[in-house]
């Protein structure tokens, strides 16, 4: 008897196995196809607002799930407990930030685009030691380039990462496996893990190689970052062939500062002028 209800027992995990494999290996339903644009006409007011206010990227998921019905809370809830092994990634988990963490916030970033155009770039935040770990590297680019980069993405909450893989599912297809080979599940995104701050850079014309990564690649900004990062603590997440299923990414590095090369004077910038530090808990209380 003990036999039979371990062979059954076996047989049912096959079979859950069996049926999440077969799904994550092809697009979402019509139906649900449909139930992810309503989320993302349903979300759009409050991420105009919160773009608006400069606080998308501190987004908390009391806030996001605020507007929805039952039915798109449901689709969050199930995107939520989906792991990378189910949709046969391989990626870490990183976890939630504690509330404590210190931001500090980068405004008026601009790119001069060849055609003419000034692109605006949407607030960002760090934490404050990897905010001036990077402008301790952006200041010796500058004097040996005359150019430097710029955060494109840096902090991300997990709420408003799982926002972005849902507006990121129609480009992939509506696959949810295509989609986190491009963007992380929450929880597992370097960018919302302070211990290992992922930023993803753009240069100053507006190159970020996300569509042709090649062009980010040739960039001399690139081959500056491919031999000094690591001695201000940043390191490439996914070089070519790199063991978590992701595509090349040039433009993404992550921050580690106990990496042997690491120049504890890159704190010599320190804050300058008026600070606009803000920590989640500070967030959660406005």
């Amino acid at each position: 008897m003990n036999r039979r209800l371990a062979v059954l027992r076996l047989v049912a995990i096959v079979a859950v196995w069996l049926a999440a494999s077969a799904f994550s290996s092809k697009e979402l339903s019509f139906e649900d196809q449909g139930l992810v644009q309503a989320f993302l006409t349903t979300a759009q007011p409050l991420i105009t607002q919160r773009q608006a206010d400069h606080t998308l990227a501190l987004l908390s998921f009391d806030e996001l799930y605020a507007p929805l019905p039952k039915e798109q809370r449901a689709l969050l809830d199930w995107m939520r407990a989906l792991t990378p092994q189910q949709l046969g990634h391989r990626s870490r988990p990183l976890g939630e930030p504690p509330q404590d963490t210190e931001f500090e916030r980068l405004d008026g970033q601009t790119c001069a685009l060849p055609d003419g155009r000034t692109q605006h770039l949407d607030t960002q935040y760090l934490p404050a030691e990897v905010y001036f770990a990077y402008r301790a590297m952006m200041a010796d680019m500058q004097r040996d380039l005359g150019r430097h980069l710029l955060v494109e993405s840096g902090y991300r909450s997990p709420a408003y990462q799982l926002y972005v893989l849902l507006s990121f599912l129609p480009k992939h297809g509506y696959s949810v496996t295509e989609t986190t080979r491009h963007v992380a599940l929450p929880g597992y995104s370097e960018h919302g893990a302070p211990q290992c701050q992922a930023i993803d850079f753009i240069n100053q014309q507006g190159i970020n190689g996300e569509d042709v990564p090649a062009e980010f690649e040739g960039l001399p900004e690139y081959d500056w970052l491919t031999r000094h990062a690591r001695e201000y603590g940043f390191v490439l997440s996914y070089p070519r062939d790199n063991p978590w299923d992701t595509s090349f990414e040039p433009w993404h590095w992550h921050y580690e500062p106990n990496l042997p090369s690491h120049q504890q004077s890159v704190l010599r910038l320190g804050p300058a002028g008026p600070r606009s530090a803000l920590t989640l808990s500070e967030r959660s209380e406005s």
